[in-house]
């Protein structure tokens, strides 16, 4: 689905659930590449300050050395960056962007590994062209590294705070005790992701129990990976029960 500039990917859950998401568009990608850009070249020169001193003993020893020392801090930027911010780098987390898998699952190491190793095809003739051609004919806007690793930029919608009380219940949220998880499980879930929990929640009347038990454990499963609870915090909670309890401190920040 497509209007001008934005397009709408609609992910389908095997159970027949869909999601949307919103691929990035090429310029704003662009956008955030020049952020990163520049970090890189801060980076880039704050190593090579020292190394340029070895010139002063061996001038092609130096030069071996800050042709490796670019190499690594151009691609293990964004790879440790990637992983260890969830997707995102500097220049997509002030645009709002962020890396995810194409079919709407956590990133994966290997993902990242390989999204960011094909970098050098992406740059191919010159800066980007490669990638730019890529990205501009996919229908999903994405580059060959991502088209090669399986993932895709997306755009992190504003957190809509939606109307919890006929899901939630005025029932006891054990997580509001632990407002240490809470926050970290805020600052991992995106907005499409709490917007997904919430549809489920509002729409688990319309499946039957056995697709609405099956949609609630692999939802709740997913989350528990981005985020533990003390085993306290989780004692005798059902896979719904969690899910609403996660939807009420994502949303309802103001209470925590």
């Amino acid at each position: 689905m497509s209007n001008g500039l934005k397009k709408i990917i609609e992910i389908k859950t095997p159970e027949g659930v869909s999601f949307p998401l919103y691929p990035a568009s090429p310029m704003l990608r662009a956008a955030a590449l020049m952020i990163d850009f520049l970090c890189i070249l801060v980076a880039i020169n704050t190593v090579v300050i020292p190394i340029r001193l070895i010139s002063t003993i061996s001038k092609d020893t130096a030069d071996g050395l800050i042709i490796i020392v670019t190499f690594l801090v151009a691609f293990g930027y964004y790879i440790a960056i990637e992983w260890f911010w969830d997707g995102r780098s500097v220049g997509k987390k002030i645009f709002h962007l962020r890396v995810i898998d194409q079919n709407g699952l956590k990133l994966s190491l290997p993902q990242v590994l390989l999204r960011n190793l094909l970098r050098f095809v992406d740059t191919l003739p010159i800066f980007y062209i490669a990638g730019g051609l890529s990205a501009i004919l996919s229908q999903r806007w994405q580059r060959l590294g991502d088209i090669a690793a399986g993932t895709m930029v997306i755009r992190e919608r504003k957190m809509i705070e939606p109307d919890l009380s006929k899901i939630l219940a005025d029932k006891y949220n054990s997580f509001r005790d632990y407002p240490y998880f809470a926050a970290k499980a805020r600052s991992s879930i995106t907005p499409d992701e709490a917007t997904l929990i919430f549809d489920f929640l509002q729409r688990r009347d319309k499946f039957n129990d056995e697709v609405r038990i099956k949609l609630c454990s692999r939802l709740a499963d997913y989350f528990r990976s981005l985020v533990e609870f003390p085993p306290e915090a989780m004692e005798n909670i059902s896979d719904e029960r969690y899910l609403r309890n996660l939807v009420d401190i994502v949303y309802q920040r103001e209470a925590i």
